[in-house]
């Protein structure tokens, strides 16, 4: 898994997550199994293949920490993890599958999945969804809403996702534009925070240089403007410096 880029905060990108080799933490992004449905649903029929990518996509990252001669301990998903607002029991047969090749890895009391806007319910297939969940100065939210224990003064780095957050890079002309998915980090209320990209294979996410509100997200557009942007590429993780420098003006 080349794909990665080591913070000195302590922590590091892997592909479309973050690692937290100190805690032995591996966090990952909206999953929303069960996109695919949906388009089926509107009349566009593609191979449910998501579980599938999405399962390999994971495993590769944990090897890769184990073949570096680290380890994972615990697995952190961030919310909405399925896509359905309402009980759809397709969802509930990939949770299922996602389940059974991450036992294969990590222990299942170590597999923690905290609530997010798409989670009406408060378990699936009998895993219990979290509200938020801290490991020593680490809290892990959804992020469409502050949550009250992750702005304790013991808190160092607030981890969420989301908004899954895109940029869209464009040449000197802007004739032919390309988008990527990225992470945000910048400071919100003395705290660090690490906002993650989506993990659904199928879409990059929300361009947050061309479309950004206060709406988006638990932190305001004038704050998160001065986040910096790490897109993720094909073989890298590249730093493109403040959001601001970014905004794409439209007309």
């Amino acid at each position: 898994m080349k794909l990665s880029k080591t913070n000195k905060q302590g922590f590091e990108f892997l592909g479309k997550a973050v690692y937290f080799p100190e805690q032995e933490i591996l966090a990952i992004g909206d999953l929303h199994l069960g996109y695919e449905y949906m388009l089926r649903e509107a009349g566009i029929n593609l191979p449910l293949q998501q579980i599938k990518n999405t399962i390999n996509d994971i495993i590769k990252i944990i090897n890769s920490i184990r073949i570096s001669g680290r380890k994972v301990s615990k697995i952190i998903f961030l919310g909405d993890i399925k896509h359905y607002f309402a009980f759809h029991k397709g969802e509930r047969n990939l949770f299922l599958d996602l389940m059974q090749e991450i036992e294969k890895h990590i222990k299942r009391e170590n597999i923690i999945v905290i609530k997010g806007n798409h989670e009406k319910m408060e378990n699936l297939a009998d895993k219990h969804f979290l509200d938020f969940y801290i490991e020593k100065d680490l809290a892990f939210i959804h992020g469409d809403e502050p949550i009250k224990q992750a702005f304790s003064k013991e808190i160092k780095t607030i981890i969420m996702g989301h908004l899954h957050p895109a940029i869209t890079i464009s040449d000197s002309q802007q004739i032919k534009s390309e988008k990527y998915k990225c992470f945000l980090v910048g400071d919100y209320k003395s705290k660090q925070v690490i906002i993650l990209p989506s993990f659904l294979p199928l879409v990059e996410g929300t361009s947050v240089n061309e479309y950004l509100s206060d709406s988006s997200c638990m932190i305001p557009k004038d704050k998160l403007i001065n986040f910096n942007v790490y897109a993720i590429g094909e073989s890298s993780i590249y730093d493109f410096g403040k959001l601001k420098k970014l905004i794409r003006k439209r007309d």
